[in-house]
């Protein structure tokens, strides 16, 4: 546990204003929680407006479609917490399945979008199946023996990374004064004023998006602010919604189910749960604990796999994964509180009811968000990198591996984005030499050639997963001893795997 007396290995301990099993006031918690989705409400409401846009779903049909991601979310992290890893991380929508969702609906056609969400529905199910039996199974788990810090360290940084050019940071039209002013309210509440008062130490990005957010829909209701504006607040969305909403299980019908599309969506899979193995691990790091064991792993990546089938049961067309802008809020509050983030998570799923609710967070403008990114996101580059205290890093073969995993993370995603589309992907694929014509030979079915190249633009267009992979296959194949590596003194970091429950143990067994 952080801060127990005489735990040489639990670091940053005196940063963490709430432990992982520290409960503060019910009263502070709502607003704790609520501040923890916040930070995470932009990315959950991106996926299925880009679903729906993609699929030509209905206006009248989106504000259900919102609620049903944040019912899942709110339920995925409830399961995480309470029966998973039991780490206080949210879980939400994951832009590694949004790829081959998007090749999907494209081979399905816009005109039909019943059609587009039951085809993915199906997709995600089976992947997520597929998810529940990596981490119960023990995969994940294993694989923790060949990482080093070496591995984690790149693969943590670039999870922090990956929004550095997102629209909402680096967009041509961005209104910067308003993405400024919010990185400008964080920095100082959390950094500047923190020892002045406790309000600002806990609720630092709670009071950064507030204050943005209000002098933003003040200038938008006096007419400073022209309607066009990227920092304009539009509240039409919150006069139409509805009052009530009522999410269901396979409220647009029975899925169906493809090969090439669960093929094509296992690889989205796949980058979440390598996104999600470096989530634990910093999490544990800004939370004051122990670097998770092999079997929190495996309990953490079988229950996202659970929340995955959840959500296709319910129609999202997309799976549930951990979140990283909860991860940096934890830095920059020291709130690591796992019954602040379940009083979060029942607060959107009750949100998920509530048509007002999204329709009011829909309102936040794109600059914010940014600004929430550049705030949490380069803390959470930081930290990866700082595992690398563990290694040798006078050793040449230590800085090589990191600085080409780091290289290639960021170049590879920015090749695919240049590329366009899983569909241009795998015409370029067809027309390489060699490559091309052993994918399309007459003894391999159709399918073939799609399937490689879906997997290889998804996972080719997730940072983490092209650094953590690249990192893994040098260090473990490069010549280097653990010391070098730090693989000694991350042992003595990580927990015991007894120190670890299971909901079984715990519940069931009483132990």
């Amino acid at each position: 546990m952080a801060g127990q007396p005489g735990s040489e290995s639990v670091e940053q301990a005196d940063e963490v204003e709430y432990g992982v099993d520290e409960r503060p006031p019910t009263g502070e918690s709502v607003l704790l929680g609520l501040q923890h989705y916040l930070t995470m409400v932009g990315a959950n409401i991106a996926v299925p407006l880009a679903l729906a846009g993609a699929m030509g779903m209905p206006d009248d049909v989106l504000p259900l479609y919102i609620g049903t991601f944040f019912v899942v979310s709110g339920v995925g992290t409830l399961l995480q917490t309470t029966f998973g890893n039991r780490y206080p991380i949210v879980q939400g929508a994951t832009f590694s399945m949004l790829a081959p969702a998007i090749a999907i609906i494209g081979f399905i056609g816009t005109d039909n979008w019943e059609q587009a969400i039951l085809a993915l529905q199906g997709a995600v199910i089976v992947g997520g199946f597929a998810q529940v039996a990596f981490g119960y199974l023990g995969v994940m788990g294993r694989l923790k023996r060949y990482l080093s810090p070496v591995v984690i360290a790149p693969t943590i940084a670039l999870i922090g990374l990956s929004l550095f050019n997102a629209p909402q940071v680096t967009g041509a039209d961005q209104a910067w004064w308003l993405l400024g002013l919010t990185v400008l309210l964080i920095v100082a509440f959390s950094q500047y004023l923190s020892d002045s008062h406790r309000v600002f130490r806990l609720y630092p990005v709670l009071l950064g998006i507030v204050g943005a957010w209000v002098l933003a829909a003040a200038l938008s209701v006096f007419g400073v602010l022209p309607a066009g504006s990227p920092a304009f607040v539009d509240f039409t969305p919150v006069r139409e919604a509805s009052l009530v909403q009522i999410p269901t299980p396979l409220q647009w019908g029975w899925p169906t189910f493809r090969t090439s599309f669960v093929i094509g969506m296992f690889a989205g899979v796949v980058a979440s749960m390598i996104e999600s193995f470096g989530d634990y691990h910093a999490v544990a790091r800004l939370a004051g604990e122990r670097a998770p064991s092999a079997r929190r792993i495996d309990h953490g990546i079988g229950m996202e796999g659970v929340a995955t089938v959840f959500a296709g049961v319910m129609g999202t067309g997309n799976g549930s994964t951990s979140y990283s802008e909860n991860i940096g809020a934890i830095g920059l509050t020291g709130v690591a509180s796992r019954f602040v983030i379940q009083i979060g998570a029942i607060l959107m799923l009750l949100a998920g009811f509530v048509g007002y609710f999204g329709a009011l967070i829909s309102t936040i403008p794109d600059p914010i968000v940014g600004g929430l990114y550049v705030a949490m996101f380069g803390q959470i580059a930081a930290v990866g990198l700082s595992n690398l205290k563990h290694v040798d890093l006078d050793s040449s073969r230590n800085v090589f591996i990191v600085g080409i995993a780091l290289f290639l993370g960021l170049a590879m995603p920015a090749y695919m984005g240049n590329v366009g589309s899983a569909a241009a992907f795998q015409q370029g694929v067809a027309a390489t030499p060699v490559v091309g014509p052993l994918l399309t030979a007459p003894f391999l079915p159709d399918a073939a050639l799609q399937v490689v190249a879906d997997t290889v633009y998804v996972v080719g267009g997730t940072g983490m997963a092209v650094g953590g992979l690249v990192a893994f296959v040098l260090d473990n194949t490069v010549e280097g001893t653990r010391a070098e590596r730090g693989l000694d003194e991350w042992e003595e970091l990580t927990e015991e795997t007894g120190a670890f429950r299971s909901a079984y143990e715990r519940y069931v067994k009483g132990e």
